[in-house]
C-alpha cells in the first residue's frame, strides 16, 4: 500500500477512536434535524409559517378549492367530464430548467403545483355532483434525491381532495377508456404537458364533443374571493414599497440593469416568489417601446426612466408601471405632463366602483378625455385621433389575478363588479415618451 495513504488511514482511525464518540452526542446533543419534506410543495403540516391548517396552499382553503369545481360542474351540461391539464417543465438549455411555473386554470381548480399532472372531473349525481380524479408523478426515491420530494397518489388524495389518484403515466391509456362514456369532453388543446397525446382523446371519440374548458373557467375566475383579494394585496403592497426603494435608487450612472435588479430583489426580500413577468426598465427613448426588455442601457442625468413590473405572490400577480426622474427631480415640462398623466389616472380609479356601472372600454374612453382635456389645458392643439391612435393607441387597463393578463378571453365590455380586480391607467405613463418623439418636445 502507498506508505502515505497508509499513514492517512492510520491518522483518520486515531481521529475517529480518540474523538468519534464525543462527535455522535455532540451531534445528537446539539444539532435540530430538519423535518423532512414529505411532498412536493408547501402544506401547512410542513410550511406551518406560511399556511394555516385547512389550507391547501397559502391563503386558499379545501373548502374554497371545493367550491370552485363544484361551481364549474354546475356550469357544464349532463354527461360530461372536465379534463384539466398541468404542464411541463420548460428548459433553457440541455437538463437547466426554467422555475416551474403551472397552467393557472388547473392551479386555480386544485393548488397543485407539480409539471406533468391532470385532473379529471367526471360529472355524476352523487351529493358532491362530479368524480374527482388526478393523475400525478408517482414518488421516486432516485428522481427525489435530485430534485425533491413528490406529492405521489397518497398525497393527491390527502392533500388535495382526489377521489382517486394514478400515476402520471397511466393517463394516457386511462384517459382513452373515460372519455368513451360522455357526451361532452372539455379539455383545452393542444396540451403543454408530456403525458397526453393531442391525438388521443380526438381518436377516442367524436371531434364534434370535444370543447375548450378554460373560457368556462375563466369566468369562475373573473369574480375573486375573499383569501385571492388578500393575497393580491399583498402582491401589490410588495411591489409598492419595491418601486418607492427603487426610486430612491435610482441615479445617474446606474445602468436599466442594475434598476431591474433592485426591483427584483425588493419583491422578493418582501416574499414575493418571482416576477410576475419580465419588467420593463427604460430609460428615455427606450420607453417607446412598449414592451422593451433589453434592460441594459446606462441611465442618463435629465432622462426619465419607465419601470413597468410586478410580483408574484403565492400564485397571485401584481402589475405596476410608473415614470421618474432619474436624477431625483422633474424638470418644469416633465412635471406638466406628469400631473396630465397622474390627474387622468386618478380620475379613472374613481370610476372603479360597481355604483357607476361602467366597463373597462368606458373608462378607456373617459381616460382618452382627460388627456385631452389635460393637455389642451397646456397649450397644445392637438387633431382628432392624435390622443387615441397616436399617443396613446393602447388600452387603459385589463383584468388582474392569477395571470398578469388575467381571464384574457373575456371582454373588457363587461360592467365592473365586485370582486374584479384590474389595472387603470399603466400605459398612460408611455405617453409621456410618445410626446418627444412625435412632438419633438423637450422632456429629455
Amino acid at each position: 500500500m502507498n506508505y502515505k495513504l497508509s499513514r492517512s488511514m492510520r491518522q483518520c482511525s486515531f481521529i475517529w477512536q480518540r474523538f468519534g464518540t464525543n462527535i455522535r452526542s455532540l451531534s445528537a446533543s446539539t444539532l435540530t434535524p430538519a423535518k423532512p419534506r414529505l411532498y412536493g410543495q408547501p402544506t401547512a403540516k410542513t410550511h406551518p409559517h406560511l399556511m394555516k391548517p385547512g389550507e391547501v396552499t397559502p391563503g386558499i382553503t379545501a373548502i374554497e378549492y371545493e367550491f370552485r369545481r363544484a361551481k364549474l360542474m354546475d356550469m357544464l351540461p349532463e354527461n360530461s367530464v372536465a379534463i384539466s391539464l398541468g404542464y411541463r417543465t420548460r428548459y433553457m438549455s440541455n437538463k437547466v430548467f426554467y422555475p416551474f411555473h403551472q397552467n393557472t386554470d388547473f392551479f386555480y381548480l386544485c393548488g397543485f403545483n407539480e409539471p406533468d399532472s391532470a385532473m379529471v372531473l367526471e360529472k355524476n349525481n352523487t351529493r358532491k355532483g362530479y368524480k374527482m380524479t388526478m393523475f400525478v408523478p408517482p414518488k421516486n426515491t432516485s428522481v427525489e434525491m435530485w430534485d425533491g420530494p413528490r406529492t405521489g397518489v397518497l398525497g393527491a388524495v390527502e392533500i388535495f381532495g382526489a377521489d382517486e389518484a394514478i400515476e402520471s403515466s397511466r393517463f394516457n391509456s386511462k384517459i382513452k377508456e373515460i372519455v368513451k362514456n360522455y357526451k361532452d369532453i372539455y379539455i383545452d388543446l393542444p396540451a403543454r404537458t408530456n403525458i397526453l397525446s393531442n391525438d388521443s382523446i380526438y381518436k377516442s371519440t367524436n371531434r364534434a364533443y370535444v370543447k375548450p374548458l378554460s373560457r368556462i373557467i375563466q369566468e369562475l375566475r373573473l369574480i375573486k374571493s375573499d383569501g385571492e383579494i388578500a393575497l393580491m394585496k399583498v402582491a401589490g403592497q410588495i411591489t409598492g414599497k419595491a418601486f418607492i426603494e427603487s426610486m430612491k435608487f435610482t441615479k445617474p450612472g446606474f445602468t436599466e440593469h442594475d434598476l431591474y435588479a433592485k426591483v427584483d430583489f425588493e419583491c422578493r426580500i418582501r416574499g414575493a416568489q418571482f416576477l410576475a413577468y419580465v419588467p420593463v426598465v427604460a430609460g428615455g427613448t427606450n420607453a417607446l417601446t412598449l414592451h422593451y426588455v433589453r434592460n441594459d442601457m446606462p441611465l442618463r442625468n435629465g432622462d426619465l426612466v419607465l419601470v413597468d413590473a410586478g410580483s408574484e405572490y403565492h400564485g397571485y400577480a401584481s402589475d405596476v408601471t410608473r415614470v421618474w426622474p432619474i436624477n431625483g427631480k422633474f424638470s418644469p415640462a416633465q412635471r406638466d405632463l406628469y400631473e396630465v398623466v397622474l390627474n387622468a389616472n386618478r380620475h379613472c380609479i374613481k370610476l372603479c366602483t360597481e355604483k357607476k356601472n361602467i366597463s373597462l372600454n368606458k373608462i378607456h374612453e373617459k381616460s382618452v378625455q382627460f388627456i385631452k382635456e389635460g393637455l389642451s389645458s397646456l397649450g397644445f392643439d392637438l387633431a382628432e385621433g392624435d390622443v387615441d391612435r397616436v399617443l396613446y393607441p393602447h388600452h387603459v387597463g385589463h383584468y388582474l389575478g392569477l395571470d398578469v393578463h388575467d381571464t384574457h378571453d373575456l371582454e373588457r365590455s363587461r360592467s365592473l363588479k365586485s370582486g374584479m380586480v384590474i389595472t387603470i391607467g399603466k400605459v398612460m405613463h408611455y405617453l409621456l415618451f410618445k410626446f418627444f418623439l412625435i412632438f419633438n418636445f423637450k422632456l429629455f
